[in-house]
């Protein structure tokens, strides 16, 4: 454009590293997606030491895994929110923020309490994955979302194969405290590249933030995920279990009547309420039961000794590297999950993710004792979740406004907190009833291993079907956008 005195005009020139910075927006939320995912699994290897360590109960140490996951479920939704009205980035580096604060009150103590309040302040980074997705809907062009969103939900699996292996090594070789100094580190790396590459949105939603409504989620949330995480150790039928799912409940219809009565509310329940939200949420729900059951239950079938006839008596260290493949084959599948969507639509990837979970825990079902067969059937567990989990956001994306993309997807990963918490309580149930003596110690049996898989692959029949209703956009089959690159193009590439 020609400037008032007629010469041509000047360009401005780019501020000197933008274009290096929106090539690294894309890796450097990945990499704040995988350290989410590594702080939250790199305690499970100190579980069975805390005791000695801490001087405090089992039960005590179990809360440092508790803790997380309570507050991972609370401040999801919450800080979504937020970050939908006062800047993504903002609650993005909040929440980065304070799961590396955490680490470093978890490095310099061993009193059990500073450390169950470090590990709930960890679990603010569960707001990480939903609040980077909208951060790249807000700014990458609709060609590319697709593959980004994709590769941004791996790493929920990558760095859950990444952090057990390092963490056993960690422990195996130095002082416990050194695995949290090497997180804190790694924590601040991330913070810092997050706070130098991410711009912020401009994208906001009006309005007033809803306290009320957040103390009441929290309320009802805590009493619900309290009493399914500890109904196996309290019984349940107790009164304290039973006093809290009768308080979840009551609160709960109390916070849906305030939900739809203000005008600004935590949750759009109305918006939930439509098939094409309701319905992926749903899916969520048993995705999230049907992919943690490989996990949690390979871990402890492993490390049977081999006196039980099924166990292979491996170590920590070697039961991560069991399960490392998996991380590694959703990492590669992102792109593949990406293209599905774009050809496909969404639901297809969603339905076909949920159908070849299944099969994975056919392969499990068939062999669980051999090595290779039991890495074979978690890889392929792993390969449907990395085609399940990169779908629903896609799909919820296409379903809400723009505004509303952090919250939406707040609730989405909610309802795969809820599915695995939901997990952990069924299959211990199972293992508990079926339940044998091997050498004077209560193990489960290698049939109470096998339902709990069967149990986790109806689940995934489940989310298959209920995929397959979600109503089509239409602009399907292209929900994902007209073109979709790889992975390893979107990381290099400018926005």
């Amino acid at each position: 454009m020609p400037s008032p005195s007629g010469a041509p005009a000047t360009p401005v020139p780019a501020p000197p590293g933008s274009r290096l910075k929106k090539r690294l927006t894309v890796p450097v939320l990945a990499f704040g997606g995988i350290l989410m995912a590594l702080m939250q699994t790199v305690v499970v290897p100190l579980l069975p030491h805390l005791p000695q360590l801490t001087g405090a109960s089992a039960v005590s140490v179990s809360w440092m895994v508790t803790a997380t996951l309570l507050a991972g479920a609370v401040l999801t939704p919450v800080l979504g929110r937020a970050g939908d009205m006062y800047g993504k980035r903002r609650v993005l580096l909040l929440a980065l923020g304070l799961m590396t604060a955490g680490s470093l009150v978890c490095s310099v103590t061993s009193d059990i309490r500073l450390l169950i309040a470090a590990r709930a302040l960890q679990g603010a980074a569960a707001a990480v994955v939903p609040l980077s997705i909208s951060i790249l809907r807000d700014e990458l062009p609709p060609a590319r979302t697709g593959s980004a969103v994709a590769l941004m939900s791996s790493t929920v699996g990558i760095g859950a194969a990444l952090g057990l292996p390092l963490a056993a090594l960690i422990v195996e070789h130095a002082n416990w405290h050194v695995m949290f100094w090497v997180t804190t580190g790694l924590g601040a790396l991330g913070l810092t590249l997050a706070w130098w590459a991410v711009r912020e949105s401009p994208v906001r939603a009006p309005g007033r933030f809803d306290t009320v409504g957040a103390l009441g989620l929290a309320t009802w949330m805590i009493c619900l995920l309290v009493a399914v995480s500890q109904g196996g150790q309290w019984g349940w039928s107790s009164p304290a279990v039973l006093g809290l799912f009768g308080a979840a409940v009551i609160v709960a219809l109390v916070w849906c009547t305030q939900q739809l009565r203000t005008g600004n509310p935590l949750v759009d329940l109305r918006l939930a309420a439509r098939p094409r939200v309701a319905l992926p949420h749903l899916a969520a729900l048993l995705t999230g039961f049907a992919f943690y059951a490989n996990s949690l239950v390979t871990a402890q079938l492993v490390q049977a000794p081999a006196t039980t006839g099924y166990g292979l008596g491996l170590s920590v260290f070697e039961t991560g590297l069991c399960l490392l493949p998996a991380g590694v084959i959703m990492l590669f599948l992102s792109p593949v999950s990406a293209r599905i969507s774009a050809a496909r639509g969404a639901k297809i990837t969603l339905a076909a993710g949920a159908a070849v979970i299944a099969a994975g825990y056919v392969v499990r079902i068939a062999d669980s004792t051999h090595l290779g067969m039991i890495i074979i059937g978690a890889s392929v567990i792993s390969a449907g979740t990395a085609l399940a989990y990169s779908a629903l956001p896609t799909l919820i994306l296409r379903a809400v406004p723009a505004a509303q993309t952090a919250s939406a997807n707040g609730v989405n990963v909610l309802m795969r907190t809820m599915g695995q918490a939901s997990c952990s309580a069924a299959v211990a149930a199972v293992l508990t009833h079926h339940s044998a003596l091997y050498g004077g110690i209560e193990l489960p049996t290698l049939h109470g291993y096998l339902l709990a898989f069967g149990m986790a692959g109806t689940v995934a029949l489940l989310a298959c079907a209920m995929a397959l209703v979600i109503p089509r956009h239409r602009d399907t089959p292209a929900e994902a956008g007209p073109r979709v690159e790889h992975t390893a193009d979107v990381a290099l590439e400018g926005a």
